[in-house]
């Protein structure tokens, strides 16, 4: 039953995309920002715990009740579909790439610099486009896509939804900045917990779908330069499977980072941003093909 959820979710996704109006994670942030704005007090010890509290207010009841919705007769099935629809951003992540790539292919720079900002942390006057888009396209296709399908697999849809809130805290307090240095750190930590397995499981899967042995190799040998213990793995082996090499030099809030040099290949082009886009998709078909295949095992054992 869950793979059929899982796949009737994703068609929701590719055809709907994610909720204009009344999105959850806009009220959710909404929510984040007034907690933070109380309790993030004290030192390292008192920030950290306060932060864990904070994560704790804001997860915990809508999981719960999450998981009472889904154990309600014939409404459970619904809200389970809905959740994870709401979870899953394929969908978004097209549509926040592909102006991008219509305004580097109309030679307006400025415009696509601005765009590729809009998606990742970084100072737009100095970003790469190319390079950043990329980079942000095969990342968020680890935390917009396959994280939240594999907690639906392994905790259905609140499992989905712990998911993106966690990983939605992360990207609003992860930031080793003063002000979230201690406030953010149970955030960022439990996004790293819970990110883990899918992370390595999609950087496998990027292998599977793209250039395998480069991408193997790459993951092997520069994943762990990353400060990042899930994005390493994840951007290397997508950037061998893509044949392109990420990292370098990055600004962040006027603050330049030595990042590692993933992959192997030459700087990312235009072209590489609708490549990086294809991976995530032939690869959100093998996660879809295994899990159908897992579930068709499961239920003939269960039949013999």
């Amino acid at each position: 039953m869950s793979a059929l959820l899982a796949v009737m979710a994703v068609v929701l996704d590719l055809w709907w995309g994610e909720p204009r109006r009344w999105h959850p994670l806009v009220g959710f942030g909404c929510c984040a920002q007034w907690i933070e704005q109380r309790l993030n007090r004290g030192g390292a010890i008192r920030g950290r715990l306060l932060g864990l509290v904070a994560v704790t207010l804001l997860v915990l009841p809508p999981v719960l009740l999450c998981l009472w919705l889904v154990h309600q007769p014939y409404l459970g099935v619904l809200i389970s579909v809905l959740t994870l629809w709401f979870t899953l951003g394929l969908n978004s992540l097209r549509a926040h790439a592909q102006p991008i790539i219509y305004a580097l292919s109309e030679g307006e720079l400025g415009e696509a610099r601005r765009l590729t900002a809009r998606i990742c942390s970084r100072d737009e006057a100095t970003l790469e486009v190319e390079r950043s888009a990329v980079e942000s396209i095969l990342e968020n296709g680890s935390d917009a896509v396959f994280g939240a399908l594999f907690w639906f697999c392994v905790a259905g849809a609140p499992g989905a939804l712990a998911f993106r809130l966690i990983n939605t805290l992360d990207a609003c307090w992860g930031y080793k900045s003063e002000r979230f240095l201690h406030f953010g750190w149970a955030a960022a930590r439990l996004d790293d917990l819970v990110g883990l397995i899918p992370a390595r499981l999609t950087a496998l899967g990027y292998a599977l779908c793209g250039n395998t042995r480069r991408a193997l190799s790459c993951w092997r040998l520069q994943a762990s330069a990353h400060d990042s213990p899930n994005a390493g793995p994840v951007m290397a082996s997508g950037a061998g499977a893509l044949g392109v090499r990420l990292g370098g030099p990055t600004r962040y809030r006027g603050i330049w980072v030595a990042k590692p040099y993933l992959g192997q290949g030459g700087s990312p082009r235009r072209e590489d941003l609708q490549r990086a886009l294809r991976l995530v998709e032939r690869c959100l078909l093998l996660w879809l093909a295994a899990i159908l295949s897992l579930q068709l095992v499961q239920l003939l054992l269960e039949t013999w």
